[in-house]
């Protein structure tokens, strides 16, 4: 039997999810992983897990559809007990998230609706179906994000959902302690990635505003926040526990 740590990771076939799984990979930490769509992709970050001397499988969730939480925690068990021989994981990462851009007097309903589903709904009901198969000293970590701290115009809903992940952060580190299992909540800052279609990273123009208002003097790179999620889920950090730890680079101080 295996008998380092495993994590659950949503929306880990890329972004700030695949760098965090391959930072815990390298830390000896074994993963579950989800993609949406892209099997493919999923595969690829399973290939670069195992050569990292971790094992992992990708499993498919949509995180914005709470009707299915049932059936994949039973998958999850199912995968645990197959690869493991475990009954629990020890560590929940809800990353899995889009990103809307939109002027408050412009959302729509159905976007609202989306981010609701995904940012805030998806991960109340998704840690809650997978509560029993968190280990006792467990550990999970969601993700906010710098705009519920600060506001750039056309995040108005975005951040709305955020805010309310950080309040359900507080909630859960209260009710889960009896359990032992600790809950923070990791605010990026603007991160080259592909999310919400890649503007800080493509647009010149952004990338350059986001770097001039950052103290640190340039924008996110994916290792910074995989590398700080990783470190909170370290024994080492067992007494951090309901937490915003913002990880921006010092934007807008």
């Amino acid at each position: 039997m295996n008998t380092n740590p495993i994590a659950l990771v949503t929306g880990a076939s890329r972004g700030l999810g695949r760098n965090t799984a391959l930072k815990l990979a390298a830390r000896g930490v074994n993963v579950i992983l989800t993609y949406r769509s892209r099997a493919d992709e999923a595969q690829a970050v399973v290939a670069e897990i195992e050569r990292l001397g971790a094992r992992a499988v990708a499993l498919p969730l949509d995180v914005g559809d709470s009707r299915s939480f049932p059936a994949f925690a039973q998958a999850v068990r199912q995968q645990l007990r197959a690869m493991w021989q475990r009954e629990q994981i020890d560590y929940l990462v809800n990353n899995a998230g889009i990103g809307v851009n939109a002027s408050f007097a412009d959302t729509t309903e159905a976007q609202f609706d989306e981010l609701m589903n995904i940012h805030l709904k998806g991960t109340f009901f998704l840690t809650q179906a997978l509560l029993p198969l968190i280990a006792d000293g467990g550990r999970i970590v969601n993700i906010s994000t710098g705009l519920a701290r600060f506001a750039l115009p056309g995040y108005a809903a975005y951040a709305a959902m955020k805010g309310g992940i950080e309040v359900l952060t507080r909630y859960l580190a209260k009710e889960l302690g009896p359990r032992g299992i600790a809950v923070n909540v990791v605010a990026p800052g603007a991160i080259e990635t592909d999310f919400g279609g890649g503007t800080v990273r493509d647009n010149k123009a952004v990338n350059d505003f986001i770097a001039a208002q950052t103290a640190l003097g340039r924008v996110g790179q994916p290792d910074d926040i995989g590398d700080a999620i990783a470190t909170l889920l370290l024994p080492q950090n067992r007494w951090i526990n309901a937490q915003r730890i913002e990880v921006s680079g010092g934007m807008f101080l």
